[in-house]
């Protein structure tokens, strides 16, 4: 709805209007019958208006502005005050014909005529009833005419068009509060209003409509479609104004918020000038300056610049503003094209791997043919090494070792338990709290894009839900591929092949193949006791000193107290338990001289049992051959070699077989092929077929909280049976190890040095190997296999000759 006419005549005082005013705001009933009863003159004046269209009971006021309008209107007030009012058609004709008006129009009477300052005359009429042009009599000085009444058609229903007209109400109010342009008096009006013909000339005649549709409702004689088609104008025009004000509304909490954001900007802004802060615009010139700085090629260069537009382009208070912030700075941070120069002298780095590590003789060597490579191909990507092997014998160290020798940095990073991709590849910067990988976290540590990166415990890479990083780590290391490694963070390729990876592992079999395939493996093995000795007097000694703030005259350990400590004190392949027992022997001699306190300078035994306690590690020792089925085994496991003792002993019973120790599955089933082979070839041995039917044997592995498992221990089982059944003596400091079959073949095992080193550790003298075993001894350096006696064997009755003895045990049974 347009705004209402009566807001219009609030602009004329009520003093306007004289006592015998005609004016009537508001038609009713009456004054609708009285109206109706009003017979029409023959001819009446024709008024045409340009923008509007008059409706019967309407009061309107006008503006006349043309001078025949103006002399028509002063003649009509003069006498019956009565004229005909039409519309135009073309609100643009200034001096309209018959044929620019409308035939159907109101007859108007004349309620005021006010002479407005600007010169143009206002007239307030008031629409009285509907007529049509038959006849033009004169169009000079102004259009006269013959018309006719419209009689207008009453509703035959008399229920639906009740409902419609309160329809035609309720609507009306709702305009009328969705509008901001209509008053609230309007709805006071709508309410008062009693006559239906009425009601619906006085909402059409206030509808935003256009003057052809206005016209339209005029034409209808019929009350109850007029009201109808009224009804459907509603409708549009209130879901007009909703929508508007929907639109309103948004834009107006729109400019609220930007007002708000705004004001809080400055406030910041302002806040961060007083404390001496830097305000967004100058964080921005100051990635801008350091990107001037960057060495970086066109694709890096363009992708920062499409990335700085977008941190210009949005709110500082957003989240997005600070992950885009930081993404940036993370750009600026990386090293991208930074390469530190390699330092290729060999001679050097021999002296820095022996200066840093004692022994590794083999691995030192082919850490050395590697850059030697490397310097005979500068341009050749580098190696990806896997240094494999128990803990504590130096992997970790050896990779910091070969950063210095190249003149690289040098960055680690721990891969036991990770389980997440993202930290690898990093999070999409879609993720609240987004960064990127741990790999280029690193390479930012670093500065240059060519470090020493080592790759810490990779064989403790986990999958789980989050995805598995063993995959993505499949990337990082393929040479073909990291050339263009894709960080979900960055968003692009970051060049890796410059970067030295060294990996560290204590097991091969948990590292995915397809990401073992893609690495160098080097065998560090563990120490001999005399190694050991040695790596505790020139390093670990001495570091501990150092760092516990002595000189080198304040403890003296010889190498006989040394070898104690290693002997009773340490069970590994490596020396990082040594260490921990060197620094209890160091922390006592600090705690005498910060007290002022007498002490040995040099180490006795006596020491070394008051600080350390009693020897802990006697059970690593051989033991006697008194016993018969008690056989000293060796195995393999992630911390290094072991020696071994499998039990077994007879019992009353209908021959079953018990297997104890917390035994894996292959283990069991070795003990499960000793026994019967033992029964197929009974006779071998001399014994009575139905003894196996007479008692039960029980095998035992102690140390029954240690997990065991693996095929090595195969034929000690059968030794063990074949010493229990003819209650014979084993050989004296004897070890075993190797896998069986059914047909009494001895298999090769894995471990071989690592079981060489226990077997020393437990004063071993003679080792029985698979025949196809022999080249791993080949290989193994010499110091290693100093007293030790080899024997190599292919089948198990090999075995036998050479380990059980033709004396029977003491209290021998007889069975």
């Amino acid at each position: 709805m347009s705004k209402s006419k009566f807001t219009m005549l609030d602009n004329l005082s009520l003093q306007d209007f004289d006592e015998n005013s005609e004016l009537i705001p508001l038609m009713t009933t009456e004054d609708e019958e009285a109206i109706k009863n009003e017979s029409l003159p023959e001819t009446i004046s024709i008024l045409s208006l340009r923008n509007t269209v008059l409706f019967p009971g309407v009061v309107i006021p006008i503006t006349a502005g043309r001078d025949k309008s103006i002399q028509l209107i002063n003649e009509a007030n003069s006498g019956s005050k009565v004229i005909g009012v039409v519309s135009q058609k073309d609100e643009t004709v200034e001096d309209p014909s018959i044929d620019d008006i409308y035939r159907t129009g109101t007859v108007a009477r004349i309620l005021k005529v006010l002479k407005m300052p600007d010169g143009n005359t206002t007239v307030i009429i008031q629409g009285k009833k509907r007529f049509e042009i038959s006849e033009m009599v004169s169009e000079t000085p102004y259009m006269v005419a013959k018309i006719q009444d419209v009689p207008e058609v009453s509703p035959l229903s008399t229920t639906e068009f009740p409902a419609i007209i309160e329809s035609i109400k309720d609507l009306a109010l709702q305009i009328i509060k969705q509008s901001p342009t209509i008053p609230s008096e309007a709805s006071f009006a709508i309410k008062n209003i009693e006559s239906s013909s009425f009601l619906i000339n006085f909402v059409s005649s206030n509808m935003n409509l256009l003057v052809v549709e206005k016209q339209k409702l005029l034409e209808v004689h019929d009350l109850q479609e007029r009201a109808l088609l009224t009804l459907k104008h509603m409708n549009v025009e209130f879901q007009r104004l909703e929508l508007k004000n929907d639109i309103q509304s948004k834009v107006q909490s729109d400019m609220n918020q930007q007002q708000r954001e705004y004001f809080l900007q400055q406030q910041i802004k302002t806040i961060q000038e007083e404390l001496g802060g830097v305000s967004y615009e100058e964080e921005i010139e100051e990635m801008k300056a350091r990107a001037v700085k960057k060495k970086w090629n066109e694709k890096v260069e363009a992708h920062f610049n499409k990335e700085i537009g977008k941190l210009q382009r949005m709110n500082p208070q957003v989240a997005e503003y600070s992950i885009q912030r930081n993404y940036l700075d993370l750009f600026l941070d990386l090293p991208w094209d930074s390469f530190s120069k390699d330092n290729f002298d060999l001679k050097r780095a021999q002296k820095i791997l022996d200066r840093d590590h004692f022994g590794l003789e083999e691995v030192k060597r082919r850490i050395i043919e590697y850059l030697a490579v490397l310097k005979l191909r500068n341009d050749m990507k580098s190696p990806i090494l896997c240094l494999y092997g128990p803990p504590g014998v130096g992997k970790t160290s050896l990779g910091k070792s070969i950063a210095e020798a190249l003149g690289r940095e040098y960055v680690r990073i721990s891969l036991g338990g990770l389980r997440d991709e993202a930290e690898i590849r990093g999070h999409r910067k879609t993720y609240i709290g987004a960064m990127p990988g741990r790999i280029l976290q690193s390479l930012k540590k670093a500065g240059t894009s060519n470090p020493v990166f080592v790759l810490d415990e990779i064989d403790k890479l986990s999958s789980s839900n989050q995805g598995d990083p063993s995959s993505a780590m499949l990337e990082v290391l393929d040479p073909e591929q990291n050339s263009e490694f894709y960080d979900n963070f960055l968003e692009m390729g970051y060049d890796l092949s410059k970067v030295m990876f060294v990996a560290t592992s204590n097991s091969l079999n948990t590292i995915q193949p397809a990401l073992l395939d893609r690495m160098e493996i080097i065998n560090v093995s563990g120490y001999t006791i005399e190694e050991k000795v040695q790596i505790g007097k020139k390093f670990l000694l001495p570091k501990q000193i150092k760092e516990h703030g002595m000189k080198t005259s304040d403890l003296k350990i010889a190498q006989p107290q040394l070898e104690k400590i290693v002997e009773g004190y340490t069970r590994e392949s490596g020396v990082r338990g040594l260490e921990k027992q060197i620094a209890k022997m160091v922390r006592y001699a600090a705690k005498n001289i910060a007290m002022e306190e007498t002490y040995e300078v040099k180490v006795s035994n006596e020491a070394i049992v008051k600080v350390l306690g009693s020897a802990k590690l006697e059970r690593d020792k051989y033991e006697n051959n008194d016993v018969a089925g008690v056989v000293t085994g060796l195995a393999w496991t992630r911390v290094g070699g072991d020696i071994l003792f499998i039990e077994s002993i007879l019992s009353k019973g209908k021959g079953t077989l018990n297997i104890t120790g917390n035994l894996g599955k292959v283990m069991k089933e070795s003990a499960t092929i000793a026994m019967e082979y033992i029964k197929a070839n009974a006779d071998l041995y001399g014994l009575k077929s139905d003894i196996f039917d007479s008692y039960n044997v029980h095998i035992h592995v102690p140390e029954g909280a240690t997990p065991k498992d693996g095929p090595s221990a195969g034929i000690t089982m059968l030794t063990s049976l074949v010493s229990l059944f003819t209650q014979k003596k084993i050989k004296k400091s004897l070890a075993m190890t190797g896998e069986i079959t059914l047909r009494g073949k001895v298999l090769p095992v894995g471990g071989i040095k690592e079981k060489i080193l226990a077997a020393k550790r437990a004063k071993i003298k003679e080792i029985i190997l698979s025949k196809e075993n022999k080249s791993d001894i080949e290989d193994i350096n010499q110091t290693y296999l100093k007293g030790l006696t080899f024997h190599f064997v292919s089948e198990m009755s090999e075995v036998i000759d050479i380990a059980i003895t033709n004396q029977k045990v003491k209290n021998a049974k007889t069975l």
